[in-house]
């Protein structure tokens, strides 16, 4: 018997960490989907639908932003702060904040849970876990209550809310946008905001900082890494990629809503110049997965659309808030193309030439993330009568964990509903991580095939 029970306990906790991740994610979803079921949750007291629940839940953890009913009238304040309790734990990590709570409790982690939280935030080695679980824990603390601060100070004296709304305000929102979860407290979102850079900026820059994922923003904040003859301090191929690659989409979000939008009344053209100019660069950051807006996404050119979902897809840095493919996959696959048609047998960038399974597993990462959107797609325009650039922008906006609408989310059945939340928890954990979850084992090929070249294009 004893024996009996020593292996149910292996079988239950001798999991691969990638596994443990989904799983965990799985386990505070249905919690808090639980939670807002409950009649002290919603504004009216009365209980809400599983699947209404089950989907806010998703989309908070998920850090999306994608609703159904809104945040700010329907949900009462217990149920805003179990929604803004599932968004710090999502954007934090799951497995992250459980080895923090262990490290502070015991002191010291213990293998297994190293190894998990090395899964989480993707640092280098297990000596690194401690230092990266207490540098994201400060990181995301000293961010959110700056933000926060700023927030509630501008809408105490610029907008004469309470000392409580304002604080409570700028701290809802500062958490959601460093988390890139795009929650809002009012029904069309920021766009009473649109002409106010004291706040569209602060949201802004929290929503950068949280999508340039933890590495970077650790690695910005040491300030070790120096040449040793020069004493200029020089940074990761990761950081260096992730930098330019993030500074290069922000201005091509801007500059291409600005032109698309210019002239549109019902976005940028009830603007002056330089508010166009705020607001394109608004919607450039927010579509990198945060999921506020400012102007209608619904009342956008079908162009503009399209270049969104462009950006959304293509999501934010590793190992951050962010979603979508992430932006050194992007890069990843530029710098092969440009090998390619260079001729060059290897991909390089700045300086460093690129190892083959990079390569492979981007193109892993970018070839189910299309498969996936294209499918999601299918599925919605069958229970659906929008048309099909709305539709394709829904399910871009839930697997890049975005949150920008336009406007049809609510208008899905619950079957469409659980297909966008199924997009969502794929997005907020990756494909191949959820890949590897699933895989029992993994294989070692220990024999090479004979080679042969098929015909391309």
């Amino acid at each position: 018997m004893a024996g009996q029970l020593t292996r149910v306990r292996r079988s239950l906790f001798a999991v691969h960490p990638a596994r443990t991740l989904v799983m965990a994610f799985g386990a505070v979803i249905l919690l808090g989907a639980f939670l807002l079921t409950l009649p002290v949750s919603s504004e009216e007291g009365a209980a809400t639908g599983f699947v209404t629940a089950l989907f806010t839940s998703t989309s908070a953890v998920c850090v999306t932003g994608l609703v159904v009913v809104d945040t700010g009238t329907y949900w009462s304040g217990f149920g805003e702060g179990v929604i803004l309790a599932l968004i710090q734990v999502g954007g934090f990590g799951i497995m992250t904040m459980a080895s923090l709570l262990a490290l502070l409790v015991s002191g010291k982690l213990r293998l297994r849970m190293q190894l998990t939280a090395q899964a989480e935030t993707k640092s280098l080695g297990i000596g690194d876990v401690r230092r990266v679980l207490l540098g994201v824990a400060g990181t995301t603390l000293a961010v959110e209550l700056a933000v926060g601060a700023w927030l509630a100070l501008r809408f105490r004296f610029g907008y004469d809310q309470s000392i409580a709304d304002a604080a409570y305000s700028g701290l809802f929102h500062a958490v959601s946008a460093f988390n890139n979860a795009g929650f809002g407290l009012h029904v069309d979102s920021l766009t009473p905001y649109a002409q106010d850079p004291w706040v569209t900026l602060p949201i802004a820059l929290a929503v950068i900082l949280g999508g340039l994922g933890f590495p970077v923003l650790l690695e910005l904040l040491r300030h070790r890494t120096r040449r040793r003859l020069t004493g200029r301090r020089t940074w990761s191929l990761h950081t260096r990629m992730t930098l330019v690659t993030t500074v290069a989409l922000l201005l091509t979000g801007t500059v291409l809503t600005c032109l698309l939008e210019w002239t549109n009344p019902g976005t940028l053209g009830r603007f002056d110049w330089d508010e166009k100019f705020l607001n394109g660069f608004f919607h450039s950051a927010m579509s990198r997965t945060a999921g506020f807006n400012a102007v209608d996404i619904g009342a956008m050119h079908a162009s503009t659309l399209l270049m969104t979902c462009t950006l959304m897809f293509i999501g934010g840095g590793s190992a951050g808030t962010a979603g979508g493919i992430k932006v050194t996959t992007f890069a990843v696959l530029a710098a092969a193309i440009w090998a390619e048609v260079r001729g060059e047998p290897n991909s390089s960038v700045m300086g460093r030439r690129l190892a083959p399974h990079v390569l492979r597993q981007a193109l892993t990462v970018a070839l189910l993330a299309v498969g996936l959107v294209i499918g999601a797609t299918l599925a919605l325009l069958t229970v659906s009568s929008a048309p099909m650039e709305a539709v394709l922008f829904e399910a871009v906006s839930a697997f890049g964990t975005v949150g920008l609408s336009t406007g049809i989310t609510a208008d899905f059945p619950d079957s469409g509903q659980l297909v966008l939340i199924l997009l969502m928890f794929v997005g907020r954990l990756g494909p191949v991580t959820l890949v590897s979850a699933l895989a029992l084992r993994e294989r070692t090929r220990r024999y090479q095939l004979p080679e042969e070249r098929p015909v391309i294009g």
